[in-house]
């Protein structure tokens, strides 16, 4: 795997820009390889899912917004949400007007279940490393992941509702 290393300098002192390729080839790579195998979800649909799981019951509009598509586009993804019992609408505990979008407990089951597949399939790709490649990739990431974490928080994204970050 040579070529993970494009983009990185020969020394530990790294610039941002390099940093910043990395970080990138990383994501792509990644997501890539998780992404080959949606067991039939678009991202669209597990983005929405993934948001309702994790904030719960939100405006069908602020959930367009925030995945960044347009309401009538996320009116029919809830629509077949609902007609697969993977989401559901609930009213506003303040506002009887408002109806709220939820995930149900199949669609946490679902969202369970794909994450463990996903997990599964990045052990795999691990099990052909040597052990000392792996606590070593364990290590990196215990450092960066917290920092990561830190950086996307603390910028803004646009169209996410409070300011916080897309998933």
């Amino acid at each position: 795997m040579s070529d993970m290393n494009e983009g990185m300098g020969e020394t530990p002192e790294e610039g941002p820009r390099e940093v910043a390729a990395a970080l990138s080839q990383l994501a792509i790579r990644m997501a890539r390889y998780l992404l080959s195998d949606r067991q039939g979800m678009s991202l669209t649909t597990a983005g929405a899912l993934s948001r309702l799981e994790r904030e719960g019951p939100i405006r069908l509009t602020a959930l367009a917004a925030a995945e960044g598509i347009a309401q009538p586009s996320m009116t029919v993804l809830v629509q077949r949400l609902e007609a697969q019992g993977l989401a559901t609408r609930v009213g506003h505990s303040e506002d009887g007007r408002v109806r709220l979008v939820a995930i149900t407990d199949a669609g946490r089951e679902l969202m369970v279940e794909r994450r463990r597949a996903q997990s599964a399939r990045v052990v795999g790709l691990l099990a052909a490393l040597p052990e000392r490649d792996v606590q070593a990739l364990g290590e990196a990431l215990r450092t960066a992941l917290p920092i990561v974490a830190r950086l996307v928080q603390a910028v803004p994204q646009p169209g996410v509702p409070g300011g916080g970050t897309a998933p």
